[in-house]
């Protein structure tokens, strides 16, 4: 095993790229034969441990960098490789299977959507729509949020600039109030910070639940592609 200081020396993956976050505060990312393991605290609420790379390599890797910084590493990657990490590594279990999405495209953007000042209205749209949303106001890493507002200013649609990384950019925290829902004002929000993550970053990526098709679709529309990934916990 062999300790990585630089995002250079890391895989082309968006994904793995993302989880190394430009080697701030924390991250360490090491090399074993053709498997990298990048631990990021705090990334998107977890202790996260990006992985990739042939399986029996990946699950060497694994255990020896878990010895290193311990076990509140989630390690996620590809869903075939996690699901077989399971049954490799001792205490390992597999947690969930979700989608990882990224573009390298800036969409077209037609739209009233801007950056907010600050966060006013955005905690209270939150806990209204998207209780379980991993991006709040004042979380480690949640940098700005974008938003749609109606007329008298009340916050509509909203989406954040979250855990990017210099070399792609994170788009979390995707909300609409439920009596603005069916008007494409996410498509709108999304196609807003999207580009501005895509301008700044080179690249933008998110998390998506694959049980929600709405979604996906909104952002396949706005030029991502869909990838099946997965966590797993000790």
């Amino acid at each position: 095993m062999q300790e990585i200081h630089t995002t250079a020396d890391l895989t082309g993956d968006p994904l793995i790229v993302w989880a190394g976050q430009g080697f701030g505060p924390g991250v360490r990312a090491w090399y074993d034969g053709s498997a990298v393991a990048v631990a990021s605290p705090e990334l998107s609420k977890r202790d996260r441990l990006a992985v990739t790379g042939p399986p029996a390599e990946v699950a060497r890797l694994v255990t020896a960098v878990t010895g290193e910084v311990g076990t509140s590493y989630r390690p996620f990657g590809d869903e075939d490789l996690i699901r077989e990490l399971a049954d490799r590594v001792p205490g390992l279990e597999f947690s969930a299977a979700f989608g990882w999405m990224d573009t390298a495209e800036i969409p077209p953007v037609t739209t009233t959507a801007g950056w907010l000042e600050g966060d006013d209205g955005v905690e209270a749209l939150l806990a209204e729509a998207s209780p379980s949303s991993y991006a709040w106001p004042g979380l480690p890493g949640v940098r700005r949020w974008a938003a749609i507002a109606s007329d008298d200013g009340e916050l509509l649609s909203i989406a954040a600039d979250a855990w990017s990384a210099p070399e792609v950019g994170f788009l979390a925290g995707v909300t609409t109030r439920e009596v603005a829902r069916g008007k494409g004002l996410s498509r709108q929000v999304c196609g807003f910070v999207t580009a501005e993550l895509v301008k700044q970053h080179g690249r933008a990526g998110l998390m998506v639940d694959r049980d929600n098709p709405a979604a996906i679709a909104v952002y396949h529309r706005l030029g991502y592609t869909y990838r099946r990934v997965a966590a797993a916990h000790f």
